[in-house]
C-alpha cells in the first residue's frame, strides 16, 4: 500500500496520494481527448477511471496535484522508479488549469524532493508534437539527450498497420551525485 499521504507542498499546491473522492476530477481530465491526445491511451470512460483510480491509490509513483485554495485535483505528476538512482518523470493536468504554471511548480518541487533524497538523473520522454511538454522540460532545467525517429507505436490504422511516432528524451542531473 501507498505511503504517507501529503509528499510536497507549494505555495499553491498540495502533492499527495490519490484518494477515493478524487474519481469526478480524475475523470474530468482523463476523458478528455485533448489532455490524452499524447498519451498511450485513449480517453477514460467513468468506469475505466475508477479503474484506473484504484491503481494509482495503490502506487507511489502517481502523484495526485491539488489546489490549496479548492481542495480541487487538478492532475497528477508521475515519477517512475527505474535502474542506476534514476527516475522517469511524466505529468497530466486538466485543461482548465493549463498555463498558469501549476505543472511547473509540481514538477520543481517534486524533483528538488527526489534530488534531496539522492536520485542521480531524471527523465522524460515526449512527442516532439508535444511543444507544451517539452518546453516545460526546458524551463525546468532539462537538456535535449535524445531525438528517436519512429520508436514507438500506441496505436494502429484500419489496416492494423503501427503508426510509429518520434520520441523526445529530455534528462536533468542531480549536481550533488
Amino acid at each position: 500500500m501507498a505511503s504517507k499521504i501529503i509528499i510536497a507542498e507549494t505555495e499553491r499546491l498540495i502533492l499527495r496520494r490519490y484518494k477515493k473522492v478524487d474519481l469526478p476530477d480524475l475523470f474530468e481530465y482523463l476523458s478528455d481527448k485533448e489532455v490524452v491526445k499524447y498519451e498511450p491511451y485513449k480517453p477514460l470512460t467513468f468506469d475505466e477511471a475508477k479503474e484506473n483510480l484504484e491503481w494509482r491509490i495503490g502506487t507511489d509513483e502517481m502523484i495526485a496535484v491539488e489546489l490549496k485554495n479548492s481542495h480541487k485535483m487538478i492532475g497528477n505528476v508521475y515519477m517512475g522508479r527505474r535502474d542506476f538512482e534514476a527516475l522517469e518523470i511524466g505529468y497530466v493536468f486538466n485543461r482548465n488549469y493549463w498555463g498558469q504554471g501549476y505543472a511547473v511548480e509540481s514538477c520543481k518541487a517534486l524533483i528538488q524532493q527526489a534530488f534531496s533524497n539522492g536520485i542521480h538523473r531524471i527523465y522524460a520522454e515526449c512527442d516532439p508534437d508535444n511543444k507544451s511538454s517539452w518546453k516545460l522540460l526546458e524551463a525546468l532545467g532539462f537538456q535535449r539527450e535524445a531525438h528517436f525517429r519512429k520508436n514507438v507505436y500506441f496505436w494502429k490504422d484500419e489496416t492494423e498497420k503501427a503508426i510509429w511516432k518520434d520520441t523526445y528524451v529530455y534528462a536533468k542531473l542531480n549536481d550533488n551525485t
